[in-house]
């Protein structure tokens, strides 16, 4: 196998105090050497679901240290991603501490590092899954970051995974949850059987009724999973994020006026943003096939507006004043565009990735920046309690 190339780009900050060796986490991934000279990429090795990924990234590894042993090995919180026992490994065989850093935490820091910004900001973070600091499933975050520390101010209503990662592969699995969390269980048979099949929409429900293989996920992939689903969109088993990307090309062709409908997302006493609201109104709606795309175009919207509101309420209780936006679900432009411009026009910095994906391929630099400055943590003040936006 030929040895990957590896890439350099130029951080603008110039007081990096530690050599960090970054190996990313499991999807699209790639690593990183971040040093007082900039920042050293490899190549894109791909998902670590596959061996030659897995072996490509070795090999990135030792020609990113090119025989000089860094001071630290970053790696995602995750303990069964061959990325982190590779720098476990590494980090034993070197004599260098291997250090964690939070999925979410590291999606952030990856904007913060690129915009060489060392004030304190809200955090959106959403994507399809990260391990938490609490053991949970995590993806639909809000945060405050100040460097190498962070607090989860709050996070997306959670939906169970019925099969646990078996319900990001089918998207009826997502809207089957969905329909259990707004106490609508008795309508997953009904509604998910044509498509999934009667045996297959019981056996949830069951899962569900009795939790049971049905972890719990603040992920904001599988409520686009469960829209689409609800929209007769979403493929019966699909590929990473395909129901994702089939909501917003639906939205995308949308072209007039929104609805006027009064359905939006909440936000509860734990900080937590509600959207059963937004998928009752699309199952209520059930538009037919020409009405799609307007359906399809009102929940993004819906959606960008209680994630700005959420954000500008932590904004204000923190007295933050630029909202970083990280994760891969903000590949999606439309959601991306309208929780920007509206933070904007209510007198917020909102900072994004530019010269790197937001997605994972660029979450190496997020973890290399959080451990150099864990090698020279700087004060950290933290905040006790976020007021309630209920």
């Amino acid at each position: 196998m030929r040895m990957p190339m590896v890439t350099h780009i130029r951080t603008r900050t110039a007081d990096t105090m530690a050599t960090v060796l970054a190996l990313g986490a499991w999807l699209k991934n790639r690593a990183c050497r971040l040093d007082g000279a900039g920042l050293h990429w490899s190549a894109l090795h791909g998902d670590l679901q596959d061996a030659d990924a897995c072996r490509a990234l070795e090999k990135s590894a030792h020609a990113l240290v090119a025989g000089a042993r860094p001071d630290a090995i970053a790696h995602d919180l995750h303990p069964d991603l061959y990325s982190t026992q590779l720098a476990q490994a590494l980090a034993a065989q070197w004599g260098v501490p291997a250090i964690g850093v939070q999925h979410h935490h590291a999606h952030i820091a990856a904007v913060l590092a690129e915009h060489a910004l060392d004030e304190p900001v809200i955090g959106l973070a959403l994507d399809g899954v990260g391990l938490g600091d609490d053991g949970g499933a995590w993806g639909g975050e809000l945060l405050r970051v100040e460097g190498a520390r962070f607090e989860r101010l709050g996070h997306l209503w959670p939906l169970a995974l019925p099969g646990g990662d078996a319900a990001a592969r089918a998207p009826w699995r997502a809207l089957a949850a969905a329909l259990h969390a707004m106490g609508r269980g008795d309508a997953i048979e009904p509604l998910l059987a044509p498509q999934a099949g009667a045996t297959a929409a019981r056996t949830v429900r069951a899962m569900l009724d009795q939790g049971l293989n049905c972890p719990p996920s603040s992920s904001a992939g599988r409520w686009f999973d469960a829209a689409a689903a609800a929209l007769r969109i979403a493929p019966l088993r699909q590929a990473e994020a395909e129901a994702a990307i089939a909501l917003e090309q639906a939205a995308a062709r949308h072209t007039g006026a929104l609805p006027l409908r009064d359905a939006e997302a909440s936000c509860g006493q734990r900080n937590q943003l509600d959207l059963r609201a937004l998928l009752a109104e699309l199952l209520a709606w059930a538009p037919p096939p020409d009405e799609v795309p307007q359906a399809a175009a009102w929940f993004h919207d819906r959606l960008a507006q209680g994630l700005a509101r959420w954000a500008l309420h932590a904004a204000h209780a923190t007295g933050c004043r630029t909202v970083c936006l990280g994760g891969g679900c903000f590949l999606n432009a439309l959601l991306t565009q309208g929780v920007t411009h509206r933070l904007q026009a209510a007198g917020l910095r909102v900072l994004r990735p530019i010269a790197n994906a937001c997605g994972d391929a660029g979450l190496a630099w997020g973890q290399a920046w959080v451990a150099a400055r864990r090698l020279t943590p700087p004060a950290f003040v933290r905040i006790e309690r976020l007021p309630s936006c209920a």
